[in-house]
């Protein structure tokens, strides 16, 4: 059984290389993939600030007014 630090480079060098080669003392090899998530990363939860539509949109105008 590998340990903690191990398992945790290797899920760092899955991540970053894509995959990771695990030889056994018996000389049995595997290879382990992370699973791609499906998702953006760009996709997070939305934060209420209580202000209306009109109230952002006003702002949104009201920056991009030219002096």
């Amino acid at each position: 059984m590998p340990t903690k630090v191990g398992v945790v480079i290797a899920d760092t060098k899955a991540k970053s290389q894509g995959e990771v080669r695990i030889k056994r003392k018996d000389g049995d090899e595997f290879v382990v993939k992370p699973i791609l998530k499906k998702i953006s990363p760009l996709d997070v939860e939305g934060v209420s600030l209580g202000l209306s539509v009109e109230e952002i949109v006003s702002a949104i105008r009201e920056s991009r007014e030219r002096p």
